[in-house]
């Protein structure tokens, strides 16, 4: 069952929070984490023409690879495809799916989120924009492994041409000016979104579900890992503060607010009931 939380009512078992690091280890095997149902349709069409088409997928065009999907066993609001959506870069790893809420020189900052968690990004940039007047965008991530992969050739690529003009790696020219730190957050292990931290300049926070996992609802074991839409605010608030962009005592005002240490005051995931 894909990620940590989404079926934790059925047991520890189901708590899978590392497949997309072991499918990494296979060059082979394209890593995608959708969080709606549009993305799927675009991967699944791409799959299938660099597969047994004529070669023109955006992901890449040897054949000899195979897919691997995850999608979670959790019912949520299925948005209508966006009428501008980034076709490209949603093949290619990453979009933006929307941007922060406009006000007069607000703080800023970046969320990347994939899968299941993206709805808990944007829960926290309406709450960041609510109730601490910070502008944040929010990016969903498709394939954090791809655009690992696609950073790593563009080094190798100027590790032995040192006298041409370097690529930059897709990642870096999505976010590499984007205004602000960033917080990533995902429904796996921190290692999945940290696959990317070296490649972009910004200040970089991850929130994963790292141990031995935690078995009860979907909102208590999200707030036990700290990856549920208040903690995103909470971290990104903490790294605003050491820039100086917010009060410093911002962040501990929002653990309070929040109840952040106590699992039952979780909300993040109660669509659809606990399992």
């Amino acid at each position: 069952t894909a990620g940590r939380t989404t079926l934790t009512g059925e047991g520890l078992q189901h708590a899978d929070g590392h497949s997309p690091i072991l499918a990494s280890t296979n060059p082979a095997v394209i890593t995608y984490d959708p969080a709606y149902g549009y993305e799927i349709g675009h991967i699944m069409r791409d799959g299938l023409e660099r597969m047994y088409g004529a070669g023109n997928a955006v992901s890449g065009s040897d054949p000899n690879v195979m897919y691997y999907i995850t999608v979670y066993n959790e019912p949520i609001l299925q948005p209508v495809e966006p009428e501008n959506l980034d076709v490209h870069g949603l093949l290619r790893g990453i979009y933006k799916l929307q941007d922060g809420h406009a006000a007069e020189n607000p703080p800023k900052s970046q969320i990347l989120a994939s899968g299941v968690a993206v709805p808990w990004a944007l829960e926290a940039q309406r709450i960041l924009a609510e109730e601490w007047g910070v502008s944040a965008d929010v990016w969903s991530v498709t394939s954090w492994t791809e655009l690992r992969r696609d950073a790593l050739a563009a080094e190798e690529e100027a590790f032995l041409n040192p006298g041409a003009e370097a690529r930059v790696p897709f990642v870096t020219e999505q976010l590499g000016n984007a205004p602000g730190p960033i917080v990533a957050v995902t429904d796996y292990m921190k290692a999945v979104p940290d696959q990317i931290r070296q490649f972009l300049p910004q200040d970089f926070a991850t929130l994963g579900a790292d141990g031995f996992g935690f078995s009860d609802t979907r909102a208590a074991a999200r707030r036990y890992f700290k990856i549920d839409s208040h903690s995103v605010v909470v971290r990104t608030l903490e790294l605003l503060a050491k820039r100086g962009e917010v009060d410093p005592d911002a962040p501990r005002q929002a653990i309070e607010k929040y109840s952040l240490l106590d699992v039952n005051a979780g909300t993040t995931g109660n669509a659809g009931g606990d399992s």
